[in-house]
């Protein structure tokens, strides 16, 4: 029995696809939502460290950024960036699916080959950050025809910091926070952080996205826990959704890059529309 969908389910999945897209024009843009909530953009998608290909390239770059050994791969490339062999970004993948990355970035201008070895062109990055924050927007736009942006500030008093990615889904806002560093570098005072936004911005859905396929159990998870006996007298509980996704109160999520990205934002829509009607 074949797995591919049959044409009426593709058919109905274009349809979705067309109505949501129809019902997001309908709905007042995102910079209005905000406005009416005491917030307005300040500054937004910045793009010193972003590390992407001419525009002939992008739609190829984002498919190859779906891989999640290939993020790893870009990771390893931003933290030699000045110079670095293939022996050297040769971690997370075999050296052969290492050396047709390496030769697939250098195609599209990302690196150039310099005497035995290779460096970033267009050097300094900081961090992958940046490049996550703007491939997960790019994701909320392509597969689920929503708006949304990255990387943004405003001007609130008390409470600082960028905010990685807000979106306008079916005219409610979804805040989601993005870590490229893998769970053994985040720490609890990004934990409470990221509470703090939440509870500044009050979205109707919060995303706390750490770019892994590691256990969130062990450490990610935990530190929710303690955040939230810190901050109710009776805290909410953090339940496990399936495998490394959970949710407390139905309305804030962790999730990981296990399956896939698009795959888990799917799941967390899916589960608060149906809980929410």
């Amino acid at each position: 029995m074949s797995d591919e969908p049959s044409d009426n389910t593709r058919s109905l999945h274009e349809e979705v696809k067309r109505l949501r897209k129809s019902l997001s024009e309908l709905t007042p843009p995102l910079d209005v939502l905000l406005k009416r909530r005491g917030f307005r953009i300040y500054k937004k998608e910045p793009s010193e460290d972003l590390l992407l290909p001419d525009s002939r390239f992008i739609e190829g770059f984002y498919e190859m950024m779906k891989k999640y050994s290939f993020r790893l791969f870009l990771r390893d490339v931003i933290k030699r960036q000045k110079f670095f062999r293939l022996a050297d970004v040769t971690r997370y993948a075999t050296s052969a699916v290492t050396h047709d990355y390496l030769e697939y970035i250098t195609d599209i201008g990302l690196v150039e080959k310099v005497s035995d070895g290779y460096k970033l062109t267009r050097a300094p990055i900081k961090s992958f950050g940046e490049t996550l924050e703007w491939f997960v927007s790019e994701v909320f736009h392509k597969e689920f025809a929503t708006e949304a942006i990255w990387g943004i500030r405003f001007k609130r008093p008390g409470v600082g910091g960028d905010y990685d990615l807000i979106s306008r889904v079916d005219g409610i806002i979804l805040y989601m926070e993005i870590k490229s560093s893998p769970p053994k570098q985040i720490y609890q005072n990004e934990i409470s952080a990221f509470f703090d936004r939440v509870n500044d911005l009050l979205p109707e859905i919060s995303m706390f996205f750490v770019d892994t396929e590691l256990r969130m159990k062990d450490k990610i998870a935990l530190m929710f826990e303690e955040e939230l006996k810190k901050r109710y007298p009776d805290p909410p509980k953090v339940t496990r959704m399936e495998k490394e996704l959970f949710q407390i109160l139905d309305k804030i999520f962790i999730i990981n890059a296990k399956d896939s990205i698009t795959a888990n934002i799917e799941k967390v829509l899916s589960w608060y529309f149906r809980r929410n009607q």
